[in-house]
């Protein structure tokens, strides 16, 4: 397949997935965070299996974590004509002059967990009411006291709206002690794994009620393999997303809750979303199009994995 585009001077990789046959299909062009993380990855595929359904040409950058990428490859696909973009999950604060490039050509972006704000036509994946039902699960299982290792993740709007809603809720039960550390993209299972040493060296077994959360997966995942190697079986993990790993990881009792978040399904309705979003134009009220999360924990697994065998990626 021919390469749709090219970001001058800039460390990103670029996946060409899924294209329809014609030739003068308009393209859509997605801009990630991180494609090869796991929801990352379903909500791509969900969004690249509607757009082969709609006839859209797809074109996929990873930002590699960075804003700045996110921003140069925004404005490649309006210097390409891109019929629509997607954003997914750089807050739409920290994107404008992507935006601004997009709406100069009159393309419309949405955004998957950035948020409505600035010219944002659209929007699911939001972060706080996927993360609401383990955060909720978590402070129930402490019994409103104890020390969270909260690993978090500011680039991203989906973990700075899950951290604020941490905070809303476990403020409402002052005994509950929060310890942070920002992990970064790449290099969050190693942060985790790294950051639960430390924690733990100063929570030793026996002193009241601990708990692991992970503002996504993976980071907590990290977090299980210091817990493992130390023979820690005395804190709680709690993650959000619901990859496949950590499924396997409730499954193996070695991780105690996520919220599993049907991102091939955001992804999907959100592209399915573009042709009313381009009929309208100016016309567009942006909106919220959110699929609720599904709590998974040790007690359920058996009964979602039969439910969703997808989920394990099988």
């Amino acid at each position: 397949m021919r390469a749709w585009l090219f970001v001058a001077a800039a460390a990103v990789l670029t996946l060409h997935v899924g294209v329809a046959g014609a030739a003068d299909a308009p393209l859509l062009g997605i801009v990630s965070i991180s494609a090869t993380e796991a929801n990352n990855a379903r909500y791509i595929k969900g969004a690249t299996a509607a757009a082969k359904e709609d006839g859209w040409k797809v074109s996929v950058i990873d930002a590699s974590g960075s804003a700045d990428q996110a921003n140069a490859a925004m404005q490649n696909f309006a210097g390409l004509g891109a019929g629509a973009i997607i954003d997914m999950v750089f807050p739409w604060s920290s994107i404008g002059a992507g935006l601004a490039a997009a709406k100069s050509a009159g393309i419309p972006v949405v955004t998957w967990g950035g948020g409505l704000g600035g010219s944002i036509a659209a929007t699911n994946g939001s972060g706080a009411p996927v993360a609401q039902p383990v955060i909720d699960r978590m402070v129930a299982d402490l019994g409103g006291s104890g020390d969270v290792l909260a690993l978090t993740y500011h680039t991203g709007e989906v973990c700075r709206n899950r951290e604020v809603l941490l905070d809303g809720i476990v403020g409402k039960s002052p005994a509950i002690h929060v310890t942070r550390n920002e992990v970064r993209i790449p290099g969050y299972f190693e942060d985790g794994a790294q950051y639960a040493n430390a924690w733990l060296a100063s929570h030793p077994a026996g002193g009241g009620r601990l708990a692991i959360w992970g503002c996504w997966d993976d980071p907590a995942i990290g977090a299980i393999g210091a817990l493992r190697q130390q023979g820690r079986d005395d804190v709680k993990v709690y993650g959000v997303n619901g990859n496949a790993q950590a499924i396997e990881n409730i499954r193996n009792g070695h991780m105690t809750a996520t919220a599993w978040e049907d991102s091939y399904t955001e992804g999907y309705r959100m592209v399915k979303l573009l042709a009313a979003i381009r009929a309208a134009g100016a016309n567009w009220t942006p909106r919220a199009a959110e699929v609720p999360a599904v709590l998974v924990t040790q007690q359920n697994v058996a009964q979602f994995i039969k439910d969703h065998p997808d989920a394990l990626g099988k």
